[in-house]
C-alpha cells in the first residue's frame, strides 16, 4: 500500500502534536501550508484560544508579494505574526510546523519570526 504525501504530513502532525502544546505564557505557533498560501496562528491550548493570526491572504501582505506560495511571502507572514505577538507582550512561543518538513516556506516563516524578535 502506497502512502500519499498528505497522509505522511498528517502522521507527522499527529506525532508533533503529542509533544507540543501551547500555554498563555508560551503559545503554540502553528503553521499551515497550502499550495497557494501560508497561514500562521498563535494558539493557547489550555484555554483553546487563538491569540493572533496572519496569512498571505491579508491585504497588507498581499500588496507586497506576487505569489502566496513563495519563501518571500512566508517571511512576510513570519514578520507580521512576530510583530503582532510582540505587541501583545509575548516573546516566547513553541513552534508547530504542522507536519510539514522544516524546509522551504515553513523554514522561511520561522527564521523571519526569529529575526523579528520571537524566541523559540
Amino acid at each position: 500500500m502506497k502512502v500519499t504525501r498528505k497522509e505522511s504530513v498528517q502522521r507527522r502532525h499527529r506525532r508533533v502534536r503529542r509533544k507540543v502544546t501551547g500555554t498563555m505564557e508560551r503559545p503554540r505557533l502553528a503553521v499551515f501550508r497550502s499550495n497557494q498560501h501560508i497561514y500562521a496562528q498563535a494558539i493557547d491550548d489550555t484555554n483553546h484560544n487563538t491569540l493572533v493570526a496572519a496569512s498571505t491572504l491579508e491585504p497588507e501582505v498581499r500588496s507586497q508579494i506576487k505569489s502566496g506560495a513563495s519563501c518571500e511571502s512566508s517571511s512576510q507572514v513570519g514578520k507580521l505574526i512576530a510583530q503582532r505577538l510582540l505587541d501583545k507582550g509575548i516573546q516566547k512561543v513553541v513552534f508547530d510546523r504542522g507536519g510539514n518538513l522544516y524546509h522551504g516556506r515553513v523554514r522561511a516563516l520561522a527564521e523571519a519570526a526569529r529575526e523579528a524578535g520571537l524566541d523559540f
